[in-house]
This record gives structure tokens, sequence and C-alpha cells, in this order.
């Protein structure tokens, strides 16, 4: 980093949470790229049906689809000077292809190329994105089956994910001009309509998509923007979730994410080990949800055919959407992978709590022995909150089990209490719902992935 960009403000999602690779999808060279490729695509399309388009200027367009650092640089300076990106850049690639420099853009609107290059990378961003109680004792669980809690509801996330790039796939903007009513095409290829929908259909193809909207104004409807949006809020709200859990856990000293050897938790006080990623994770989880609402309203605030009061904002909220839900899913690979369970800090904390849970077992076997449940009830009552004035306000331990072996009343059932104190007991089929889950639901809905897209080369 040079010493210029300390003096500006950098986005710690740029500077400190996301992967090379969703952070490449949002570069100026990516966004320029994709619309030289887009304006290609539409060339290429004119001239195979009919337009007067030579091929030296095809071969022009295609051998400098990426834009270079100086391109990127004289845009900027035409940009200032035209108040106009779109334009700056047909200048700059105009002088670029000189032979192409005529056709450029031929018959388009500037969402031709910002609205269909936001699809494009869309698609591609969603492909990376694929790639507990109220606090009071209640009736034990296994870690595991927690665990399968957190991974139920990302598998909602990874459904919803899935169904994003489906979406995606399924629409493009396409070929529709200034209002989307596709005036400016009909009159390049002279009041013939079947040609109009070719090229649409053609480009549509050319930028590897199904179909296009039929009707679209000057944009493609904001609503795609909110439903990409709200599913990556809810994604977020999944990460606070799992996040504020663990952070629970950690300060109950049964669980702990990652902590690397020479990692410091406080500069104040040493012993200190901050979850700070599962800290993290929330944070920008919240952060995510927050940005839903830009979505909605960016929506909603169109006028007619369209106004122009969603860009700026656009522009800060689809990436930061994206890129925030990168950097989670990179904490959570994190945290998940170097997750670590403090068994005996568990046993501890159940045996403790494990006699108050005991005292409905208690109950009911009292019952098989022809005991009035009302009766059970009283005495189990007294007894309980005995020992519980031990705990608070002598500090000692829970001594339940210690007094009901000394009362009479229990005599019935005392050569089973070993039996209904056993931890197994409580957790009724917790195990098995888990092994079921994992076979059943986890393994089939990750059997797509099991290529590490790392692996695989990534594309421009």
């Amino acid at each position: 980093m040079s010493s210029s960009e300390f003096d500006v403000y950098q986005s710690p999602l740029n500077t400190r949470y996301c992967s090379t690779e969703m952070k490449h999808l949002f570069s100026a060279r990516k966004r320029f790229s994709t619309w030289r490729k887009l304006w290609t695509w539409l060339a290429e399309a004119e001239q195979e049906l009919g337009i007067n388009i030579s091929n030296e200027a095809l071969e022009q367009l295609r051998a400098h689809q990426t834009i270079t650092d100086q391109e990127l640089a004289d845009a900027a300076v035409e940009e200032k000077r035209r108040r106009h990106d779109v334009m700056a850049h047909v200048h700059v690639y105009g002088q670029t292809c000189p032979a192409a420099a005529p056709i450029i853009h031929l018959g388009a609107t500037s969402c031709y190329v910002t609205d269909n290059a936001d699809f494009i990378v869309s698609t591609q961003l969603t492909q990376i994105s694929l790639t507990l109680s109220l606090g009071q004792p209640a009736q034990l669980t296994t870690v595991g089956k927690r665990m399968c809690l957190f991974i139920t509801d990302l598998l909602m996330d990874l459904e919803n994910f899935e169904h994003a790039k489906k979406s995606l796939l399924s629409w493009f903007r396409g070929c529709k001009g200034t209002t989307g009513t596709q005036a400016s095409f009909l009159q390049i290829f002279q009041g013939q309509h079947e040609l109009v929908e070719r090229l649409d259909q053609l480009v549509t193809e050319k930028a590897g998509f199904h179909k296009a909207f039929t009707i679209t104004s000057q944009t493609y409807t904001r609503k795609v923007d909110t439903n990409i949006i709200n599913y990556l809020g809810e994604f977020g709200a999944t990460c606070e979730r799992i996040g504020g859990d663990i952070r629970r856990l950690a300060a109950m000293k049964e669980m702990e994410e990652p902590f690397e050897k020479d990692q410091i938790g406080s500069s104040a006080m040493a012993y200190k080990r901050n979850p700070m990623r599962s800290e993290r994770l929330c944070s920008l989880g919240r952060h995510l949800q927050c940005l839903t609402q830009n979505g909605l309203t960016n929506y909603a605030a169109q006028w007619f055919e369209r106004s122009l009061d969603d860009s700026a904002n656009r522009r800060i909220t689809l990436p930061e959407a994206f890129l925030t839900a990168d950097a989670c899913l990179i904490l959570l690979d994190n945290i998940s992978n170097g997750l670590v369970v403090y068994e005996k800090v568990i046993a501890s904390r159940v045996a403790a709590e494990l006699p108050f849970m005991a005292t409905e077992n208690i109950i009911m076997a009292l019952a098989r022995h022809d005991v009035s449940r009302q009766e059970s009830h009283e005495e189990i009552r007294v007894l309980s909150h005995q020992a519980a004035a031990v705990v608070k306000n002598e500090g000692g331990q829970n001594d339940l089990i210690e007094r009901i072996k000394r009362t009479p009343f229990f005599a019935p059932i005392l050569d089973e209490l070993d039996g209904l104190l056993n931890p197994s007991s409580f957790t009724g089929r917790a195990p098995q719902q888990v092994e079921k889950f994992i076979t059943e639901e986890v393994d089939k809905a990750l059997e797509p992935y099991k290529i590490d897209v790392r692996c695989i080369p990534f594309q421009s």
C-alpha cells in the first residue's frame, strides 16, 4: 500500500474482512471490463443481424475487453469532464478501438451496460456465497444438537442463495433501449420487430443467461435487488444469532472459538480471551441486516420508467451487501473449523443443575409406586428451595439429592435414584436426531459443493 493510500478512507470490508475473489468482482477493472464485453456482444449480435459493422471493429473490441490501468486513468479524467461514467468509457474504448468507435453502444442506453453488468457480476457473487434457551436451566440437550440448530438455519440460507442464483440466471435486462421500449433498436433495424427480438435473445445468450425480461423500464425492476439483499440480510441474522450463542457459551467457558498462541485478548487485561471472531460476526451480521432497508427503499422510491435517486445508494449497498456476506462466511468457516468444546466444564454444570432437572423424573417414579403427584410435588418443592438457598446464600453445592436420600418420603424410589440421574436420560433422541439430520439433510445439501471452489481457477 502506497503512502498516499494511508491518507484516504479505506473500507474495512476491503482492507480487513473480505476475500480477494469477492473484492475483485467489485473492482473497477472487473466492472468496466464487463461493460466492454457487453458492448462487444451487442456489436457482434448487431453484425449477425445485418447491421454494417466491420470485422476489424469486432476484432479490436475483442482484443481490448480487459481495461488497462492507463485506460482506467483516462476514463476517470473523462468522467470528471463529461460527468457521465458510461460515456466516459465509451469515449476511451473508442480511442483504443478506432475502427469500432462509431458503433460502440449503438442503440443502447447506459443501463444496458450498468444493469446487465450487475446481473453478470451478481451470478458470480452468488456462486462464491454458496461456496439455544432463555438463559435458564431447562431440559438438557447435546452440543451436537445445538450445532445442528445453527446448521438448520444455514441450510435455509443456502437454499435462499440457490434460489437467488437460479433467479438471476433466469432473467437478464437485455437490449431494451432508453425507456424499455426498444425504440432505438427498432430504428436501427428499420422497423423489423423480429430482428429486435432476435438481438435481445442473442445478447442474452452471449452473456450466459436463459432469457431476458420482456418488460423493463430503463432499468430492470429494482425488486431484483430487494430479493437478493433480503436473502443476504437473512443470512446476516443467522450469523448474529450463531455468533451471539458462541459468545454466551464462551462466557460460561463451555465452548471457545479458535484462539491463536500469540493472540492478545485485551490491551489492559492480559488474561482475557475475547471471542473477537464471534463478536465481529455479530457486528457484520447486524450491518448486513440493516442493508435490506436500502434495497426496499430503492425499489419503492422509483418513479415511472426510472429515477436516478437509487444510483448512488446502489453503488454502495450492493457491493457492501455481498462483501459483508463474504466476510461473514470467512468468519463462520474460521470459527467452525477451530471450535473448542470443554467437556469437563459442561459436565460440571450439568452435575450442578441435574438434581433440579431430575425432580420431574423423581415425581414420575413415585407415581409408579402409587404416591400422589401433588404430595410428591410439595415434598420436592420444599427440599428444592432449601437446596437452592444453600447454593445462593452460602455458595455451597447443590445438595438436593442428599436431602432426598435423608427424607423417608422418598424411600420407595431410593434404589432408582442413580438411573433417574443419568444425564443421557435427559437428552431424549438428540443423538439420533443429529445422526439422521447429518446423513439425510446436510450431506445431501452439500453434495454439489464437494469440489473445493478455492481450487477452481478464478475467471476475471
